[in-house]
């Protein structure tokens, strides 16, 4: 209980430190505030279903790129952002609840590229949806300021952390590691497989709609093949991989090292970038699978005997 009060402490401190963040930092900083907030807010998603139940999925791509579709066309309606934010993330979750009955039957690597495969072909929907309207492309205009879309997404990063944690701690959560164990014994139990890793699933979807569509603002131009782009979803992977656990803090961690680390490659060694990325994550896997959350857990552990 102690333990739980101190994390919800330092979230507490944390969205408090968030809220004055704009007004000590420049535009520089806080824009990279917001890439470490988008980060934070998709991969403690992404943990929701493939953390806790082992299903991998590479299609938050999908659910971004929907999500930021959403918000080109409320945008262009005049939709205000409390109606358009809320429902680009509705829409992400009615699509995981159309798709996921069919693609969580499969296991493994099938449902890996299943959801890599779902996010292709919605790209590519999308791109014929857009040619026959005769869109190459679209400009958003008169967007809101960076500081505002600064703490949306600060909104929305601890909103995932609150959910990351609290389905951790639930007994939906202890159904959904109890699916990761073994899925054949868990129904056997009497738990409702289906049903949790469909309703994982469709949570998992949310919050990446509204973070699409947050970001949309923030780029400002709409191409489908950049907003659905791959890499979103090999970015959280790593990120999930070196934050490790299928906890809250997991992800934070890994998600602020590869960030943090990005930014500073980026500046100083930007052609080994892509080389000291692949080379940290085959480090990570062979000599600290359980990640940074794992392994301060475990030297917690050995400090306590």
């Amino acid at each position: 209980m102690k333990r739980h009060g101190n994390f919800l402490a330092l979230l507490a401190a944390g969205v408090a430190f968030g809220a004055v963040y704009p007004a000590l930092a420049g535009d520089y900083f806080i824009g990279v505030g917001l890439t470490l907030l988008m980060w934070i807010a998709l991969t403690q998603s992404w943990t929701v279903l493939s953390g806790m139940t082992g299903y991998i999925s590479l299609g938050h791509a999908v659910f971004f790129g929907l999500g930021a579709y959403v918000m080109v066309l409320g945008w262009s309606e005049k939709l205000p952002l409390l109606v358009t934010i809320p429902l680009a993330g509705l829409v992400a979750g009615l699509l995981a609840l159309l798709v996921g009955a069919p693609c969580l039957r499969v296991r493994g690597p099938y449902f890996v590229i299943l959801t890599f495969g779902l996010a292709e072909f919605v790209k590519f929907v999308v791109v014929s949806v857009e040619a026959g309207l005769g869109k190459a492309g679209r400009l958003l205009f008169a967007t809101p300021s960076l500081e505002t879309l600064f703490y949306i997404m600060l909104a929305l990063a601890a909103a995932a952390v609150a959910l990351c944690y609290g389905v951790r701690r639930s007994r939906f959560g202890a159904g959904l590691r109890a699916i990761r164990e073994d899925e054949t014994a868990a129904q056997t139990l009497g738990i409702p497989v289906t049903r949790f890793k469909l309703t994982a699933y469709v949570l998992s979807a949310i919050i990446p709609g509204m973070v699409g569509a947050v970001m949309m603002l923030r780029s400002t131009y709409f191409e489908p093949l950049q907003v659905f782009n791959p890499i979103t979803p090999f970015t959280i992977v790593p990120m999930a991989i070196i934050g490790g656990s299928d906890d809250a803090p997991g992800p934070l961690l890994g998600a602020a090292f590869l960030v943090i680390l990005s930014e500073l490659l980026w500046a100083n060694a930007p052609e080994l970038y892509m080389v000291i990325l692949g080379a940290l994550l085959v480090a990570f896997v062979l000599f600290l699978p359980e990640g940074l959350w794992g392994r301060i857990q475990k030297l917690r552990r050995r400090r306590a005997a």
